[in-house]
């Protein structure tokens, strides 16, 4: 790569367009893993990783307007992509380093990945969880033979008393996604990709650190070039961590102020050196999606699809339903994960149906008297709409002595039949009040 002055072009406040420059005076080439890296790689996950599906899907695909394809990677063994660079980063250590242990810092799918890898290497394994981690997540990682210490309250705190039991014990810290042994492993699943989709056009995924991305983008645009032919790559951050768009402006990994986001597998405040230089050089445009965006996501992926996803791993398809980008012949969107805590996905469901407009909360101000509450309930059934539960008050801020307020969760078919819902109600003379979700 030839050094030249930054031309990264903002489209949207949402969307960075990368033009591969290198801003920087001086700096030297990035060390984009080659194909035959990232194949020697595959051979040695042979019998360790699944070649999970890429599967159509006519949903995803009509919203486009050009063919959609699911790589389904939340089908992989541990749940996630997590297990590639995993594996191929602790097969790649020295029988000395091996024989000191490693030790790694993750809510999930980093600590799964690992201890997994090093059981099936007969590796001693220490991972620092935070404390709240999801149950069947700890339970996992347990399950793969590692020791679990559960402490600190965020997964930086848990990084950095990991970075500390190594300093004080030897043990090799493995990091989820500033190496470029696990960016190596993680491009393991372009090679399948490419292998099952050779008219692929537009690859889109999610990105945290970007180890998933800057593997996946090596492996996709050489194999396509050995094939005459170009890929487009597109990243998705969830909006409320998206670090790559500033970083792709300032030349330089930047480190961003977080806030929460149900994508809490992407939620990562800084990219790695190691992925962000190949990244950069690779990475064709980088988008944001919103928490509304993804629940919508999932419940398509849900309820067309016939899968469970975690956030992190719908970005793309939240992103193409969304309008964030556009198509270009046959595009695949991988589904990077499929760890997700029960509880969550009931919650994720729930306000994915409110997002969609398939779900809506009202409270309606009532008169005290026999009567009003069949009459309502009349005029829901009349439009079509179904009442999944009701709270009936005399008590609450502001009410007088004769008025009570109703509070109902409505099913409905969507926007529109939200709102012809809540014009019924207005033409018989009462005001329902929409509750945000």
């Amino acid at each position: 790569m030839t050094p030249a002055d930054p031309t990264t072009t903002t489209r949207s406040e949402h969307t960075v367009q990368n033009d591969h420059t290198d801003p920087r005076p001086g700096s030297t080439p990035t060390a984009v893993p080659s194909l035959a890296e990232i194949e020697e790689a595959a051979r040695g996950l042979d019998g360790v990783v699944t070649h999970t599906p890429t599967l159509p899907s006519r949903a995803v695909g009509d919203v486009l307007g050009s063919p959609v394809l699911l790589k389904m990677e939340n089908l992989q063994r541990t749940g996630s992509f997590k297990i590639r660079g995993a594996v191929h980063r602790l097969s790649r250590l020295t029988a000395e380093e091996r024989a000191r242990g490693v030790v790694a810092a993750s809510a999930g799918n980093h600590a799964q990945g690992v201890a997994l890898a090093a059981q099936a290497l007969g590796i001693r394994a220490t991972i620092f969880m935070p404390i709240g981690v999801p149950v069947p997540k700890l339970l996992a990682t347990r399950g793969y033979g590692a020791h679990v210490v559960l402490e600190g309250e965020t997964v930086a705190t848990s990084l950095r008393l990991a970075a500390e039991f190594a300093e004080r014990t030897g043990a090799v810290l493995i990091h989820p996604f500033d190496h470029r042994d696990v960016v190596i492993g993680q491009g393991t699943l372009g090679l399948e990709i490419v292998a099952d989709v050779p008219e692929v056009d537009t690859v889109i995924m999610g990105i945290g650190g970007g180890g998933l991305i800057a593997g996946v983008a090596a492996a996709v645009k050489a194999s396509a070039a050995r094939a005459g032919r170009t890929v487009r790559v597109i990243g998705v951050q969830a909006e409320n961590a998206a670090a790559m768009p500033p970083s792709l402006g300032a030349g330089e990994p930047v480190e961003i102020v977080t806030r929460p986001t149900i994508a809490d597998g992407i939620l990562v405040a800084k990219p790695g050196d190691v992925p962000f230089e190949i990244a950069r050089e690779l990475v064709d445009e980088v988008v944001t999606v919103s928490d509304d965006d993804i629940a919508r996501a999932l419940l398509v992926l849900l309820e067309q699809a016939k899968v469970v996803v975690e956030p992190a791993g719908a970005v793309g398809v939240a992103a193409i339903l969304a309008g964030k980008v556009t198509g270009t012949g046959t595009t695949v969107s991988v589904l990077s994960g499929g760890n997700i805590d029960p509880l969550l996905l009931q919650r994720i469901v729930s306000h994915g149906l409110a997002a969609s407009g398939r779900y809506l909360t009202i409270r309606i101000p009532l008169p005290d008297r026999p009567g009003q509450l069949a009459r309502v309930s009349e005029l829901i059934a009349q439009a079509g709409a179904n009442v999944i539960e009701a709270m009936h008050t005399r008590h609450g801020h502001g009410l007088q002595i004769s008025d009570v307020i109703l509070e109902l969760s409505v099913e409905t078919r969507g926007p529109e039949h939200s709102e012809l819902t809540l014009d019924t109600l207005r033409a018989a003379g009462f005001e329902p009040i929409v509750v945000p979700d």
